[in-house]
């Protein structure tokens, strides 16, 4: 009888804990949150990939980009900091570079101007069906806040549309630029 009544207790602590379980199961942190935005451009792998693959001069296509400094051009490791036009700045580090697959992947030091968290991003140069190019920009990353009942402005939202409001705008002025030359 003994193992019936510790079966017993075991069940009626499993029932008495139940309704815990909503409440628990809402406290959770935030969730990764990815954007990814693609582009064609009609202008050869080549020459979208020398704009893309140059770290330290993405000002030359990006419109919210004032200027950039890199402490090591594009090697792995490489810090740069974007100033932004109208104020604020970001950091970024190079965690991949490979000029042959025409693949960049780094890593934000800090949310710095956006609402986000552990920032990472890759942007990959493809030649297109048809002739041109296809660019990939890839991002994931936390909101800015990261416990729960974040503000309104570091929400996943505002995180989730700043990073494709940066990538749309940034794609839309590369097809420009690079179909330009």
């Amino acid at each position: 009888m003994p193992s019936t009544r510790r079966g017993f207790g075991l069940l009626a602590l499993s029932l008495l804990t139940l309704p815990l379980l909503p409440a628990t199961a809402l406290a959770h942190g935030p969730t990764r949150q990815k954007v990814v935005e693609e582009i064609n451009i009609n202008a050869a792998p080549a020459a979208v990939w020398k704009l893309v693959g140059d770290w330290n001069n993405w000002s030359a296509w990006h419109p919210a980009i004032d200027s950039s400094t890199a402490t090591a051009g594009n090697e792995v490791g490489s810090v740069r900091t974007l100033k932004l036009k109208g104020g604020g700045e970001l950091v970024e580090e190079i965690e991949g570079y490979d000029a042959e697959s025409m693949t960049l992947r780094y890593r934000a030091k800090d949310g710095g101007a956006l609402p986000v968290t552990n920032y990472t991003s890759r942007v990959i140069v493809k030649a297109a069906d048809g002739g041109g190019s296809t660019v990939t920009w890839w991002g994931a990353f936390y909101r800015g806040f990261p416990n729960n009942d974040p503000p309104p402005e570091l929400n996943d939202e505002a995180a989730v549309a700043a990073v494709t409001g940066v990538y749309k705008t940034g794609l839309a002025n590369l097809k420009a630029v690079a179909e330009k030359k």
